[in-house]
């Protein structure tokens, strides 16, 4: 099932206070950026956030994981009120972008 593009459109206002924010369609699905690394998959209607220690500690008892396609890596999934919260969701995508690494250029 391809994602709404009312959901993407939903999860990108949200996160409208992070400078450079963006979605990528790829497959019917989108991935989500920030600072020029995938931070995250939206697939189905819903956000799949890269685990990295630091957001394990953000979510706290709210982690749950999910798999945004079958293969894919685990994910920390994000639904309901916390999609709600953008001042938390914003937290979330700039702790897990600080510890992710830049993209490999390509040759």
């Amino acid at each position: 099932m391809a994602t709404k593009q009312a959901t993407v459109d939903y999860i990108l206002d949200q996160l409208a206070s992070l400078n450079g924010v963006h979605a990528r369609k790829m497959f019917g699905e989108y991935a989500l950026y920030f600072d020029g690394k995938v931070v995250g998959l939206i697939c189905d209607d819903t956000l799949f956030v890269k685990i990295t220690e630091g957001g394990k500690q953000f979510v706290g008892g709210f982690y749950q994981e999910g798999f945004a396609y079958p293969g894919a890596k685990a994910s920390v999934e994000i639904s309901g009120d916390l999609l709600e919260d953008h001042r938390w969701l914003c937290e979330l995508i700039l702790i897990t972008a600080s510890e992710l690494p830049l993209p490999k250029k390509k040759k």
